[in-house]
């Protein structure tokens, strides 16, 4: 693949994902678009959409999970240029989003809703929403959201410069949460004024795929950054911020 090539498919795939990421948004928040997690109730049996919905984001977990490891992506760059391999895994990530929103089967019974003598909550609830949703993004930018995405990689490759080797930095959040992404994901699915059996499935079935995710992701900062990575992962929150510092 020629560095334009190259560099062309890792501005395509950024676009897809940017794209896929803002549909996530609405998709969770129920927000005017052709389908969102709430909308249009299924006609199924309940079981049946369970199943799908179950195995839709059993195969997002899947496939973000193994793909992120370091001996997928040793092997997987003998098939595809290592400067385009984030960008292809960002292209698979927001392919498997898509077909969650495809194919998500919603359940319409109501779990809990904030009433309207209690509009001050709903409010509330929905800039925990919003909030959640900035936290993330604003987080892929702390610790380089351009690398993130694959766009430096391709960048770097068509210029014919050398990335700096990996830095265990701790900008803003990061110094008091270790995972100030997965956190505003969290704020993002479960904070709702109105949360339906579909919505709480994904809120609990992403949730459970983050600890997961969490605990691959933290062993792998452990073998690149060593013990620099067991006393910052030490000193702050994981989830939590914890303001003030062990050790500090």
């Amino acid at each position: 693949m020629s560095r334009v090539l190259t560099l062309l498919f890792a501005m395509i795939a950024y676009a897809i994902f940017f794209a896929t990421f803002l549909y996530l948004i609405a998709f969770v928040g129920d927000l005017p678009v052709p389908k969102t997690v709430d909308s249009p109730v299924s006609t199924l049996p309940r079981a049946t959409k369970a199943i799908i919905d179950v195995g839709l984001i059993a195969l997002f977990g899947l496939q973000h999970s193994v793909m992120a490891r370091p001996a997928f992506k040793r092997a997987w760059t003998r098939v595809v240029p290592p400067t385009a391999e984030r960008s292809v895994f960002v292209l698979f990530a927001s392919i498997a989003l898509i077909v969650l929103f495809t194919f998500w089967q919603p359940f319409g019974r109501t779990v809990w809703e904030v009433g309207p003598d209690m509009r001050w909550l709903s409010y509330i609830l929905i800039a925990m929403f919003w909030g959640g949703f900035g936290i993330v993004l604003i987080s892929t930018f702390l610790i380089n959201h351009f690398e993130l995405f694959g766009l430096q990689q391709a960048w770097f490759n068509m210029t014919g410069r050398q990335a700096a080797a990996p830095e265990l930095r701790q900008p803003m959040f990061y110094r008091w949460v270790a995972h100030p992404l997965y956190a505003g994901f969290f704020l993002g699915f479960w904070s709702t004024p109105h949360m339906t059996v579909g919505h709480l499935l994904l809120a609990i079935g992403l949730s459970v795929y983050m600890l997961i995710a969490i605990r691959y992701e933290e062993r792998d900062l452990t073998d690149l950054f060593g013990e620099d990575y067991r006393r910052y992962r030490a000193s702050v929150g994981g989830l939590v911020p914890r303001f003030t510092r062990r050790g500090a």
